[in-house]
């Protein structure tokens, strides 16, 4: 097939068509019908040419031109595509290196072999084309909905039409045992969307916790229009969801304005969901106050925060515990969720009976370690003394606050208290280099020595072993284990050390042995502040 006259406008109109069929630049298409003709003459001329083709836009004529490019004389490496300086006079008066020569040869005649590679050729440039177009066109609606059809099923997989191509519902994104038919519509999230090889993939979810509250902004035009905001959602898809709300336009109740006349909106959002019960919760700066109304209906007599380590701590009457709590852990979790907090319950009376526990212990250890009668150790402990080292070195002034107490009588509080401690310390210290902790460990600022007798036993002796460990060996953490969180214990966990301290411990390990350079860390210290700060 020669490319002749009679045939010239069958390429635009064959761009055109393609290009109305899968929604693209007729310009793309044409560039591929270039390339595709391009490749074909060089299976004619030969591979070693530079063959190049342009087709006009308004006629289609294909005009085929053969490059040559000037260079240097001992620069020359492909005797068809390059040129040097004397050989391209007789094309040029004043040729020079970088001079492009460009000939005009014959068209080619398209065998079977070289039309069906151009086919080829053109079919792949258009689907590139397409798959660019279909990222373009869904990157940046990731986080918001969107309405499709079912097409089939894979392996649990929902395959979902949504107009300029197709999106993935996986099976865990689903909610509870929901099942779709082919041509049933679907709403979901658009969690995320990826360039790769077989092309671009959108990814859907409806038990994302950002898809209930897309409802909610499509439901409430308060929360469309920036008057209420939701300011945390978490969910047990299907069965239990809690959404933190609060209003910036004092006249407007953001609960009311979210469940709605006779909770019409609520409702449409809980029909949506598969019926999924929905807690609205009036967000407040105050972490005890927020949680106290995300545990609702539960009632809550006192929340101790313990903001070292993200903890809060909540007391219920002893009748709510089970309410507080919820169907397996279900209220608690999501009140977890949705604080951010870690939350331990107990009743009233398992609050009292700790509390009783923890004075008669304080008491005790004031008793044998200051050698103090059972009455002088209580009044210690009532006036807010927890350990020895409070005895020890408080200012004293606060000592002769208790009623009883005189100068005498505090400077020898103090000075029991830290005879115990040092002999404390030397047991210790002693213990650990029986287990062979060295000096490189010992001198090493920041750990106690009963926190080296606990790294010795287990098996941190040196300033190597300690730098080897990781933030959470030292200092303990949560792992997630099939979808439960799991406590692991840390080495140095039970003397309080947090987890910031010990990052700063081992990093300071590190840097003293030589492993990791200051001057990098602070380099990388300034560029996350550059990226938090744009």
């Amino acid at each position: 097939m020669a490319i002749t006259s009679a045939n010239q406008l069958e390429l635009l109109q064959t761009a055109e068509a393609v290009a109305r069929e899968k929604m693209i630049d007729p310009d793309l298409v044409i560039q591929a019908m270039e390339e595709s003709l391009a490749r074909a003459a060089k299976s004619r001329y030969g591979s070693e040419m530079d063959i190049r083709v342009a087709i006009d836009r308004k006629t289609g004529r294909a005009t085929f031109t053969r490059v040559r490019t000037v260079v240097e004389d001992d620069a020359v490496e492909n005797y068809q595509a390059q040129l040097t300086v004397a050989q391209a006079k007789q094309f040029l008066d004043a040729p020079s290196v970088g001079d492009v020569i460009v000939d005009e040869v014959p068209p080619v005649e398209l065998g079977r072999i070289a039309a069906q590679s151009a086919k080829q050729v053109i079919l792949q440039k258009v689907r590139e084309a397409e798959r660019d177009r279909q990222f373009e066109e869904f990157k940046d609606r990731k986080g918001t909905i969107i309405n499709g059809v079912v097409k089939r099923e894979e392996y649990g997989n929902i395959i979902v039409d949504i107009g300029r191509g197709e999106a993935i519902l996986r099976r865990t994104e689903k909610i509870g045992r929901e099942s779709y038919r082919p041509n049933d519509r679907i709403r979901a999230y658009i969690k995320d969307v990826r360039r790769e090889a077989r092309g671009p993939q959108v990814f859907l979810s409806r038990t994302d916790p950002q898809f209930m509250a897309e409802l909610f902004k499509m439901e409430v035009p308060e929360i469309y229009d920036g008057i209420i905001v939701i300011k945390a959602v978490a969910r047990d898809p299907g069965s239990r969801a809690k959404i933190g709300v609060i209003s910036y336009d004092s006249s407007i109740d953001p609960v009311g304005a979210c469940v709605g006349m006779r909770g019409s909106r609520v409702q449409a959002v809980v029909n949506e969901l598969q019926g999924e019960k929905i807690d609205i919760i009036p967000w407040n700066e105050d972490p005890a106050t927020f949680l106290v109304n995300a545990l609702q209906p539960a009632e809550v007599s006192k929340v101790v925060i313990d903001e070292e380590n993200n903890r809060i701590e909540v007391v219920v009457p002893d009748g709510q515990l089970s309410l507080a709590i919820g169907r397996r852990g279900q209220n608690v979790r999501l009140a977890s969720q949705l604080t951010g907090l870690d939350i331990d319950i107990m009743t009233e009376a398992d609050e009292s009976e700790r509390r009783q526990a923890e004075f008669a212990e304080r008491t005790k250890l004031f008793m044998e370690a200051l050698d103090l009668d059972e009455f002088f150790a209580q009044l210690l402990v009532s006036e807010g003394f927890a350990n020895l080292e409070e005895v020890a070195y408080v200012d004293q002034d606060e000592l002769l606050t208790i009623e009883g107490v005189d100068d005498s009588t505090a400077a020898e509080l103090q000075t029991r208290a830290r005879e115990y401690l040092e002999a404390q310390n030397k047991a210790a210290l002693d213990a650990a280099r029986a287990l062979g902790v060295e000096d490189s460990l010992v001198n090493f600022d920041g750990l106690t020595p009963q926190m080296l007798e606990a790294l010795a036993k287990d098996g941190v002796k040196t300033l190597e072993d300690f730098a080897t460990c990781a933030d959470w060996e030292l200092a303990g953490g949560w792992t997630t284990v099939n979808g439960e969180r799991v406590k692991d214990e840390g080495l140095l966990e039970k003397f309080e050390m947090s987890l910031e301290e010990a990052q700063h411990l081992v990093m300071t390990a590190r840097i003293q042995l030589g492993w990791v350079d200051p001057a990098e860390l602070e380099t990388e210290a300034e560029a996350e502040d550059e990226e938090a700060d744009a």
